[in-house]
């Protein structure tokens, strides 16, 4: 690397209320500095995910500068400044927006770091290395495919009702999830047993920004209100993750006395757990983040030692400067019939955590 390696810099700084003070002494007894950036403490899942990396990480000899930046673009840049300021030697970046870092990370290529962007892919900056994600398309496509078995949409005419939420425009993985879901769910509202009331189902239109909770909720009471309030039954809804499912799941609560639709989400959060079991949401999309973990620290490690990176897709993921090479995990779906199985047996919650 053109720059001196970490042991090398003493310095300090405040970076979003955490302080970070290397030392040569604790750089000489770790395999390096390795800087985590993560979008948000607010969703469950980075949480999991930042944690899970740092555990990882640490007990194969490494130091982590895990930094938070509260859905805010300006405080991950800044926290990405400090990083490459401090030394860190390789940067895992789950970034707020796709196109919102090209500038930081052309600093972090002159000074010869790494970097693997994390779930969500930097777009437009030749400065990333690899990207590290579950198969999102395949996370829409499971959605699309449960509304079509659960409406039994081969075998009956309809029509039934659909509405769409989705999330965060600035989100590449958005493309990917609604994406997967529309090209099956298409055909059969081109086919007419599928129709949208609202008539909105473009992905601007169906947008949630941060993904927020309310922000879903406040849509869909619109929606709700709007399209349902004479007695207009819904019988789908595609959520694409589990925040907004809940939105949707609050809004029905308070705004809907039809039949209860088909819900989907993703990342099986603790808050609609309860409500998977109850049959609220129908099903969910596991991503197991410790799988995503284990799969980075390994290509962290292999990328240290001077090897490549350990991947498995060379052609999906363009970021507008050439295909990323990309490690895809594979997600799976969960039901009030099989969660048990997936996420009390295999150790990622405990039952309790649902009660």
């Amino acid at each position: 690397m053109k720059r001196k390696l970490f042991a090398a810099v003493l310095c300090a700084s405040m970076v979003a209320g955490t302080l970070v003070v290397p030392t040569a002494v604790h750089a000489e007894e770790s395999k390096g500095l390795i800087g985590v950036a993560m979008p948000t403490q607010d969703l469950q899942r980075w949480n999991q995910d930042g944690e899970n990396m740092k555990k990882e990480l640490e007990a194969k000899g490494y130091e982590v500068d895990l930094q938070y930046a509260g859905n805010d673009v300006a405080t991950q840049v800044s926290q990405i400044e400090n990083m490459i300021a401090n030394g860190d030697q390789l940067l895992v970046i789950a970034s707020i927006e796709g196109d919102s870092l090209g500038t930081v990370l052309a600093q972090a290529k002159e000074n010869e770091i790494p970097v693997i962007a994390y779930d969500r892919l930097i777009m437009n900056t030749d400065a990333v290395s690899y990207y590290a994600t579950f198969d999102n398309y395949l996370v829409g496509k499971t959605q699309g495919e449960y509304i079509v078995d659960a409406l039994d949409l081969e075998n009956t005419d309809g029509p039934y009702n659909i509405e769409f939420v989705t999330g965060d425009p600035g989100d590449n993985n958005v493309n990917f999830f609604f994406g997967g879901a529309m090209d099956v769910l298409q055909p059969y509202i081109d086919e007419g047993k599928l129709v949208v009331p609202s008539g909105q189902m473009t992905k601007d239109e169906v947008a949630t920004v941060n993904w927020a909770t309310e922000t879903a909720q406040a849509r869909f009471e619109n929606i709700l209100s709007s399209y349902y309030a004479d007695g207009t039954n819904l019988d789908a809804v595609l959520a694409s993750n589990d925040s907004t499912a809940l939105g949707v799941a609050n809004a029905l609560a308070a705004n809907y006395t039809g039949e209860y639709p088909v819900i989907t989400g993703q990342d099986c959060d603790v808050a609609n757990m309860p409500n998977i079991i109850d049959g609220k949401q129908a099903m969910s999309v596991f991503k197991d983040t410790r799988t995503l973990a284990s799969k980075v620290v390994e290509m962290v490690d292999a990328i240290m030692t001077g090897g490549e990176a350990p991947v498995n897709d060379t052609e999906s993921y363009d970021n507008g400067t050439g295909i990323i090479p990309s490690y895809l995990c594979e997600p799976v779906a969960v039901t009030a019939d099989n969660y048990k199985e997936l996420l009390i047996d295999s150790g990622y919650y405990t039952e309790d955590q649902f009660e």
